[in-house]
């Protein structure tokens, strides 16, 4: 699900869906009728005027920079370090035709891209979730469960239920964004998810909207609903049953993020109507921790998005405000408890426009979120940063692509993404946040690059104040790093995680690492898993409802055990497709810098 918008129907572009999947054909519902997608999270990031596609409503800022001060980084060299230790994860295969499975082996699975991956480990163990499977391994990469779809598991219904000949009988709850956390303060996991209706018959999105968090009841993860309890929240904001209503609702909480504190667990949603165009910015759930592990109702509380006015910033919505994670355990117990968020600031309407300003946030007196009078506290400061910007399409090397010319097409684009945060983390007393950019570099024409930010935040009588200490970029020449996951070791060591795709390199995991003094910075890329083949999946062909780019991550995680980073991000393994409708897939990587 993304922050973006189409021009026709002027719906968030992930529910495109909608417009062509009303009318689909029977045959196009055909479990195995390539080339032809089933009805799914189809989801094109860009089209014939891409610069009217992507946007966030608002006004334009007064502070962005002209596109000739797009950041210029020193480029790093590439090394390619192989598998290592790293295991293949969970690829398009498996979400579509191994996760609920029937016993004459047909699938309730629709196809799914981009996988949106939602990577958490602790305990000797690891999940996947992905759009819209998970599987669970140890770390040895050995897999430990069965592949287990998203609806059965949150829902307890399927994605599709198909008639015998393959064509759809009926639809479910529509299921995306994972996401997950391990906490070590509880040794519980977390796993997340938005949710909301579909009509039975057609699969046209309808409300209500929801977010699912499950909890599980022990420190051992299962695939099974008997081990988790779940927590089921409304955000469908129209009135219904005595809550609140929103401007343009019933809405939807796009990109549902995740973070967990000493005392809470925090959702951050972008608000969406579910039908017509609108944003209400972004909204915060703050939630007590203590009643999602004991399995009875938590207190929640809800913090609406209005304008950000500060440091003479222009009074735009605020959106995808990352919570931050303290996966080792150091969480901020100052002012009874305090959670951070970071933002980025670019309003802009076209791509490559650019900002040197991102935003904290604060949330204090979280221990409140266990009493019966939850009582927190939400302030924002306005810093100065590095320059980023509005990034735009990959392009990828050529090769095989067996879908495209039976689409009779070209090979598809790589969508570069968007510059929102990506990530934040909190760690020795810092808060860390990681973003994709615009970049130049010295070869071929301007590519996709990684922002990261080291940041010192505290909080006075008038609220959180905060300063950029350390700041740097990820590129490499004449080809594009994209989607950033970051981690900080117990040791003070930073893993910085993505995808290394251009003219150069078939789409490919990649990390960097530094540590977090302020003279150290990144000194190589390292490839992990090469792709072989370009991405080939329906999300970028005009035939069925794209644009000529294909959609990409739309993230990637990474998760901390010690001294221990493990990092997953989309690749390409250049697998044979057969009847699949897509080649993507995920790869692990273990990182001890």
């Amino acid at each position: 699900m993304r922050r973006f918008y189409r021009r026709v129907g002027a719906l968030p572009l992930a529910l495109i869906v909608v417009v062509f999947g009303v009318g689909v054909t029977s045959a196009a519902l055909a479990a195995n009728s390539a080339p032809a997608p089933d009805l799914s999270e189809i989801v094109p990031a860009a089209g014939p005027d891409a610069a009217s596609d992507k946007q966030i409503p608002g006004n334009q800022s007064t502070a962005h920079l002209p596109t000739t001060d797009a950041p210029r980084p020193a480029p790093l060299p590439v090394t390619n370090d192989g598998p290592g230790a790293g295991f293949p994860g969970l690829t398009f295969h498996n979400e579509r035709r191994d996760a609920d499975v029937n016993a004459d082996k047909t699938a309730n699975q629709l196809s799914v891209e981009p996988p949106d991956q939602g990577l958490c480990e602790g305990n000797g163990t690891i999940i996947e979730p992905i759009n819209d499977a998970f599987a669970i391994y140890d770390t040895a990469g050995n897999q430990t469960s069965g592949f287990e779809s998203l609806n059965q598991f949150f829902t307890n219904d399927h994605a599709i239920v198909r008639n015998p000949d393959g064509t759809a009988k009926a639809f479910g709850t529509f299921i995306s964004d994972p996401r997950c956390l391990y906490d070590v303060d509880t040794h519980r996991w977390f796993m997340e998810v938005l949710t909301f209706g579909r009509d039975v018959h057609t699969g046209a999105f309808e409300a209500p909207a929801n977010f699912i968090i499950a909890t599980s009841k022990t420190s051992t993860p299962t695939t099974d609903r008997s081990g988790w309890n779940f927590t089921v929240v409304d955000n469908t904001n129209d009135g219904r049953d005595g809550e609140q209503s929103h401007p343009t609702c019933p809405c939807f909480g796009d990109q549902p993020l995740l973070g967990v504190d000493k005392y809470g667990v925090y959702i951050s949603t972008n608000e969406y109507p579910i039908n017509g165009p609108g944003f209400n910015g972004a909204q915060i759930y703050a939630i007590g921790k203590t009643a999602l592990v004991n399995g009875t109702t938590p207190h929640i509380v809800r913090i609406e998005g209005a304008p950000i006015a500060s440091n003479g910033y222009d009074g735009n919505y605020p959106y995808s405000l990352q919570p931050a994670n303290a996966p080792s355990g150091d969480f901020v117990t100052a002012n009874y408890g305090t959670e951070y968020f970071v933002g980025a600031l670019e309003f802009g309407k076209k791509p490559f426009q650019l900002d040197n300003r991102i935003a904290v946030w604060a949330l204090t007196n979280t221990s409140s979120l266990n009493t019966r009078h939850p009582a927190v506290h939400l302030s924002n400061t306005v810093i100065s940063s590095e320059v980023y910007g509005f990034p735009g399409s990959i392009v990828q090397p050529n090769g095989p692509t067996p879908l495209a010319n039976a689409l009779k097409e070209h090979e598809d684009l790589i969508d570069g993404g968007d510059d929102r945060m990506q990530v934040a983390v909190w760690a020795h007393d810092h808060l860390w946040a990681a973003a994709d950019s615009i970049v130049k570099t010295p070869t071929g024409s301007s590519q996709v690059g990684e922002v990261y930010y080291m940041i010192d935040p505290s909080i006075t009588a008038s609220g959180v104040t905060a300063s950029v200490v350390k700041q740097g970029y990820v590129s490499v020449d004449g080809n594009s790093v994209t989607r950033p996951s970051l981690a900080v070791t117990s040791a003070g060591k930073v893993v910085l995680g993505g995808t290394l795709v251009g003219p150069n390199y078939y789409p490919s995991t990649e990390y960097t690492t530094f540590d977090d003094s302020l003279t150290s910075a990144p000194t190589a890329v390292h490839v992990v898993a090469a792709g072989t083949v370009p991405s080939d999946g329906f999300s970028g062909y005009y035939s069925e409802g794209g644009f000529g780019v294909a959609r990409w991550g739309d993230y990637a995680f990474a998760a901390v055990d010690g001294n221990n980073v493990w990092v997953a991000n989309e690749y390409i393994p250049g697998k044979v497709q057969g009847p699949d409708l897509a080649n993507w897939g995920t790869f692990i990587t273990k990182v001890t810098p």
